[in-house]
């Protein structure tokens, strides 16, 4: 039986064709803006590394920034990359962010590097233990973000309790969210293979914490809704020409839609993306409602944060706009 579902944004901070890190800025506070005081619970930020086309480096920055220009949406990262950072670095931030603005912090945590090993050894001077020693740096962390009087304080953040969700694109978060019993989203924007055995992984064995008392599934989606189908689908060019710059390591800024892909894909690019990085919610609103129904009874999840490739800004406020009435329209079902 399909449950109401929460929505969210996930936002990579892309810096479109023609454009900067400072319109990126500007483009990613014009979305948090039109997005605060509506449906959506949560604005997450990504942090990714030694990329143009991306602006999303220093992701506690660009939270403030949201933070700052925002009333009521819950902001926080899609995720920090806790390989990069000292948990008990991270505890002081977050917990400053805490103090300045209040609960409205979410801390995601993956445990990639979120980049290539050559950014990652100048990131940690080659020192990658965190990948192999993520559940216990996340332990480390909930610690200090604790009031548990111990001897090491990182303040401000002590008492804070600032949430914690573990995120996924394989079974091996799934089996740390679960032993943690955090909320657990799995990236299926592009990594969508595994979804389904990592969430029965971290259903069977979830134990309760003092966070979470039974599983919070999330699952972080890509889609692009417009009027027509038609208008949908050109606009989807975006996403793919994005996708090919990441087959072929030429990662350009976000870049137009274009009249047809003919010639700008090969047949087996066009196959690769189709199935490995699927638009799961593409066309208009009863496109998306099938889809999302269709979504719903596998995955049954408890909330989706929806990622959105669209060039045109007023496009895609309108997308955003067009899946939150979607999703009321199926909370309603």
């Amino acid at each position: 039986m399909s449950k109401n579902i929460n929505i969210s944004v996930l936002n990579l901070v892309p810096v479109r064709e023609g454009s900067n890190a400072t319109g990126a800025f500007e483009d990613m506070i014009t979305l948090a803006k039109h997005v605060d005081k509506t449906a959506y619970q949560r604005y997450w930020i990504s942090e990714h590394h030694n990329m143009r086309s991306l602006a999303s480096s220093a992701t506690r920055q660009l939270i403030q920034h949201i933070l700052q220009n925002t009333d009521e949406i819950r902001v926080g990262s899609g995720g920090v990359m806790l390989p990069n950072h000292s948990p008990y670095i991270v505890a002081e931030e977050f917990g400053t962010l805490h103090a300045i603005f209040g609960d409205r912090l979410d801390l995601g945590l993956g445990r990639a590097p979120g980049t290539d090993m050559l950014t990652a050894n100048a990131i940690r001077r080659s020192n990658h233990e965190g990948v192999f020693s993520f559940k216990d740096e996340i332990e480390e962390l909930r610690r200090y973000l604790a009031d548990n009087g111990a001897a090491l304080v990182a303040y401000p953040g002590e008492g804070s309790n600032v949430p914690l969700y573990v995120l996924g694109s394989s079974t091996d978060s799934a089996h740390i969210a679960a032993k943690l019993g955090l909320p657990y989203a799995f990236a299926s924007h592009f990594a969508p293979a595994q979804m389904n055995e990592a969430f029965i992984i971290y259903e069977n064995n979830f134990v309760p914490s003092a966070q979470l008392d039974k599983p919070y599934k999330m699952a972080s989606v890509n889609a692009i809704l417009a009027e027509t189908t038609s208008q949908a689908e050109h606009l989807a060019t975006t996403h793919y020409q994005t996708i090919i710059g990441l087959i072929r390591n030429k990662r350009e800024q976000l870049q137009p839609p274009v009249d047809s892909m003919e010639g700008l894909w090969t047949p087996m690019e066009e196959n690769t993306i189709k199935q490995q990085f699927p638009i799961q919610f593409l066309g208009d609103k009863a496109d998306a409602m099938a889809s999302l129904e269709k979504f719903q009874e596998k995955y049954n999840v408890d909330e989706l944060i929806v990622a959105s490739y669209i060039y045109d800004m007023d496009a895609l406020l309108k997308s955003y706009d067009l899946f939150a009435e979607v999703a009321s329209e199926y909370n309603k079902l």
